[in-house]
């Protein structure tokens, strides 16, 4: 049974090519239903968000969707979720993320994904929230992205306290094995000058 009873998805809204991304996003969607843990999301019916929905909602599970009203005024808003949360724009999306949620776990994706996954990973360093953010380096799509991480580190400018927040691994399995294990690090809010 995992510790987690909610966890926040991002992911893209873009359906590639290669069909093993949207599989991976319904995987992923029907394995959190299975464990119990409730799928917040963007909100969306369209690309990986869409998949993810259906996934655990085929499955029994809980799905909270949170869609600016924007792109809910668009039509590619998922009204089959549980709940389907309209806010005013992303930076309400993603503070409604983070209070609704006791994880996150990052799929492919694209820009808006980055910038979620981005942000979680500094609200975490600064002290916003305390959960787990997990990366699904599924297909090795995150290979770069995580040596750029650890090149950053390298250098100087993630300190040795803060370089692993970002959890990851393979496979929604181990990710989230490792999530439960997660022992939150002193965020930078709890430094003194010295520290930092």
């Amino acid at each position: 049974m995992s510790a987690l009873s909610s966890v926040a998805v991002y992911c893209g809204s873009a359906t590639p090519a290669d069909p093993r991304y949207i599989e991976l996003a319904r995987d992923v969607g029907r394995e959190l239903a299975e464990r119990g843990i409730t799928t917040v999301y963007g909100g969306g019916r369209l690309g990986l968000m869409g998949a993810v929905a259906s996934g655990a909602l085929e499955a029994g599970g809980e799905v909270i969707g949170i869609i600016p009203e924007a792109l809910a005024s668009s039509e590619v808003a998922n009204h089959d979720c549980t709940e389907l949360h309209t806010v005013s724009g992303m930076h309400e999306r993603k503070a409604r993320f983070t209070d609704l949620s006791d994880g996150f776990v990052t799929l492919p994706g694209g820009v808006g994904t980055m910038d979620e996954l981005w942000e979680a990973v500094s609200w975490a360093q600064l002290g916003y929230h305390r959960n787990p953010v997990g990366l699904l380096n599924a297909f090795g799509f995150y290979d770069q992205l995580i040596a750029f991480n650890a090149h950053m580190a390298s250098v100087g400018f993630v300190r040795p306290a803060h370089q692993s927040i970002i959890v990851q691994a393979a496979t929604l399995t181990a990710l989230l094995e490792k999530m439960d294990r997660y022992e939150p690090h002193r965020p930078i809010f709890e430094m003194t000058a010295d520290d930092l």
